[in-house]
Formats: C-alpha cells, structure tokens, sequence
C-alpha cells in the first residue's frame, strides 16, 4: 500500500451520497439544507417534509427496521437517535454499515445536530446559516416570554399510561416562551421511565394553567384526561386549557420543534395571556 498516495494532501475525503434517516430530524433537515437528493431511505413515521413520505423508501418504524432492506440500498451511512435505536444501530453496524447516532436532548442540543449534519455533507454554511435563522427567531420569542405580565403554569404530558412529563428540550421550550413547566425537574433524565409521574394526584397538586399533549403519535382525547380522578380541580381543566401538539412537530428533537412547535406554544401561551382569566379555581 502506497501510504504516500493515502497521506497526498490534495486528497480530500469522500462526503456520504446515500444516507438511511431513522428518525425524521434528520431527514426534514437534509431538505432544509438541499441535500434531499442525499437520502435513500427514511422512517415510516416520516412526516416533515410531505414530500419525503412520498418519495423515499420506508425502511423503519421507531423501534425496528428492515436491516436487509437497509443493506439493499447500499448507504453510506445511517442516521439514528438516541438509545432507544442502539439496537437497530447495533445490527447494522455489525452488519458492516457506518452509523451515525445523534443523543442529543435540548435546544442547543437540536441546533448542533444541524450544523454537525450539514458539516458532515457538506453543507456546513448553509447549516449555519439554517441554524442561525432559527436562533435568532428563539431569541426573540425568549425576550417576548420575559415580557409576559403573566406566566402560566404548564403541564407537558408526553404520553399517558403512565404519566410521563418533563422532556428537555419542550420544557426549556415552554420556559423560552414565559410559561413554568411544572416538572421542569424531570428534564434532567434522559429516559421517559425516570420522567414517569407516579402518582397522578401530583399533577393535580401542582396547579397547571394549561396543559399540553402530544401522546407519542396517538391522537390526544382531552374527556380520557377530564375523568381521571381528581382532575377536576385543575384549572387547565376547568378553563378547558387542553391543547394538543401533533408529536411531528414537539416530539421530534429537529426543526420542527424550533418552528413549528414553539410558535404554536407561544401563540397558546398569548392567548391564555389575553383571556383575562382570573388564576382562581371555581369550585
């Protein structure tokens, strides 16, 4: 081997041209950045952008893939998210594929995954500058949030059976936009079974003004969360401040959640402001 022609300064490295996204972050911002013509595969649950779902192969849910269908479209690399997918990341790895696993939690966590997918392509300016875009419109709903005469009280229920609230990077999303996420304690663990609420009397003891849900892709039933016992009392539930957030754009650590999400937050937030609601339990 000629370790001369390997070392040759003028010799740059190859960028991927065939990637698999296992999760949808990373596929809406490769269309973002206009490397769409990059992805050969993406997950079935693939949403964001529209026309991704109907033009690229499904090759997985969330928890599984098809690791022969994978193969057959011959990637360059994979893109996966967090631990919940290392056994789908561990089978294609020893299957030979390269895999890129993203772990990242929060907002800073989100806008580094963009300019480090856009540096790995070779989009890195137009990363940077996607991601700044977004930053700024962040600082400037933050600064409308420290603006708020008054600040609700918020309950995030990202699923159901059981409770489980406090995922990081919507909580410092409901904090941006003025509002206090009421299990902000829980962002701290990165697994839902340590976010679980056990004893759902303490949503009621700790007096949300809203309520949020985005049941992990099921549609929210806002009577299932009015007969739970004791829930009556909650002032979201009286004042029936019940809003879902589809889980395309809250649940998944990409884009969507800088956009979409955290404008449908705000614009909650500004009309509960303008309600005029006394803050008083009725019964």
């Amino acid at each position: 081997m000629n370790l001369n022609l390997l070392l040759k300064p003028s010799l740059k490295p190859s960028l991927p041209r065939r990637i698999v996204c296992l999760t949808e972050e990373t596929t809406e911002t490769l269309y973002a950045l206009g490397a769409d013509e990059l992805i050969v595969g993406i997950s079935g649950f693939t949403v964001r952008p529209k026309e991704a779902r109907k033009t690229k192969p499904k090759v997985s849910t969330y928890l599984d893939a098809n690791i022969e269908q994978i193969l057959a479209l011959k990637p360059d690399v994979v893109l996966a998210w967090s631990d919940l997918q290392a056994p789908i990341c561990a089978d294609l790895i020893r299957a030979g594929v390269e895999v890129i696993c993203f772990n990242h939690r929060s907002v800073e966590g989100i806008l580094s995954m963009m300019v480090r997918l856009g540096a790995l392509v070779g989009k890195a300016p137009e990363a940077e500058q996607f991601v700044e875009q977004i930053r700024m419109n962040l600082e400037r709903i933050a600064q409308q949030g420290l603006e708020r005469k008054r600040k609700p009280r918020v309950y995030f229920e990202e699923w159901y059976d059981p409770l489980i609230s406090g995922i990081c990077w919507v909580s410092e999303l409901i904090e941006l936009c003025g509002g206090e996420d009421v299990f902000a304690e829980n962002r701290q663990y990165p697994d839902a079974k340590r976010r679980i609420i056990a004893d759902p009397q303490e949503v009621v003891r700790r007096k949300p003004d809203i309520i949020l849900a985005s049941w992990c892709g099921k549609m929210f039933k806002p009577d299932r969360l009015r007969a739970r016992e004791g829930w009556g009392e909650i002032l979201a539930v009286q004042q029936n401040q019940l809003f879902e957030l589809h889980s395309a754009v809250i649940l998944q650590p990409g884009p969507a959640a800088l956009t979409d999400g955290v404008s449908q937050i705000m614009t909650i937030f500004d009309n509960w402001e303008d309600s005029n609601f006394t803050g008083e339990h009725t019964i």
